[in-house]
């Protein structure tokens, strides 16, 4: 089994936090989004994952490193491939052609999910899917009485399903696969200007191809900064209780955590309540301060201040009373 994980996007919507660091990299519950992802998806399947291959825009060694060793400590294989221009799903994937073999999963690095089963792979593959309230801003399927996925519809503005593909698809043949996706690219065919999977996904079908929706639990976005910090704090929900969601060497000096919440290493707490459903990095130091409900990346100082429904990068600094505040790395604010 292969995974192929496009995540080359700016990210804009979640702009300021990645101006500095790809949002698939930022932590949620102290794990960075695309690591959580792959594991999720590591104890859902039940086969071994060989490669991971990661389709990014040109970030830089050090996060190409860390995302090998977040492949490396799951026994697989990491591997990088570059898109150098957005021109939709179908051409991101292709941009990791030479892993288009065998059994493969594509999952786009925006999205976690939680699902208590293990899939096995149905017919030709298995697209994910969640029902929703608005299905126009997402790729969505039709199904039959033998629970066959019928058709792909591209978000569609009148109403045809509220089935929405969630970005996670299993093929049991990848290179079926890449050949209509080169046939998209080679031929120029767009939709909305860009090259789209469910077009190749449709091609499948009109040439055979039965594909299985697959279910999960809960579907848990990171488009933006309040739907990031919603997940986060479902995350820490999923671990209450589990050890590892605070550090061992926290120094506190009258202060509470309140669980679900995760403390990284190295954080001093001083006058402070943290949680519930907050996640600090490591090396923080926050004094005076009420936190709940937010994300404080590391190496961060908040003091006099009062946070919920927040985001703080690295390296910043708060004093004052924000609220609900979105602060990039290295930023100060203060009130």
């Amino acid at each position: 089994m292969k995974v192929i994980i496009p995540m080359a996007g700016m990210g804009k919507r979640m702009r300021p936090h990645t101006l500095t660091v790809p949002k698939p990299l930022i932590p949620v519950a102290g794990k960075p989004i695309v690591q959580r992802l792959v594991e999720d998806i590591a104890k859902v399947i039940d086969e071994k994952i060989e490669e991971i291959a990661f389709v990014v825009g040109h970030f830089g060694e050090e996060t190409e490193q860390r995302l090998i060793s977040i492949a490396e400590a799951l026994g697989a294989k990491g591997s990088i491939y570059y898109q150098e221009e957005a021109l939709g799903t179908a051409h991101a994937i292709l941009c990791a052609e030479p892993a288009l073999s065998g059994k493969v999963i594509v999952a786009f690095a925006d999205t976690l999910f939680k699902a208590d089963f293990k899939i096995k792979p149905e017919n030709d593959g298995t697209i994910w899917v969640q029902r929703v309230e608005d299905p126009r801003p997402f790729g969505v399927v039709k199904v039959n009485d033998d629970n066959v996925i019928t058709d792909f519809i591209e978000k569609p503005q009148e109403f045809v399903s509220d089935l929405a593909i969630i970005g996670i698809y299993l093929f049991n043949d990848g290179e079926w696969l890449r050949k209509e996706l080169r046939h998209l690219i080679d031929n120029n065919i767009r939709e909305k200007g860009e090259y789209q999977l469910t077009n190749a996904l449709e091609n499948m079908k009109m040439k055979g191809a039965r594909f299985s929706p697959g279910k999960i639990t809960e579907w848990l976005d990171c488009g933006n900064k309040d739907s990031t910090v919603h997940t986060n704090g479902r995350i820490l929900s999923f671990l209450h209780g589990a050890a590892e969601l605070v550090s061992d060497n926290l120094q506190s000096e009258q202060s509470i955590v309140i669980q679900p919440s995760y403390i990284g290493r190295g954080v001093k707490l001083k006058n402070a309540i943290v949680g519930p459903y907050a996640s600090v990095g490591d090396g923080c130091i926050i004094e005076n301060a009420v936190i709940k409900n937010s994300i404080i990346q590391s190496n961060t100082r908040l003091k006099d201040v009062v946070l919920q429904n927040s985001m703080v990068g690295h390296h910043a600094e708060v004093n004052g009373n924000p609220l609900d505040l979105s602060l990039s790395d290295y930023s100060t604010f203060k009130c």
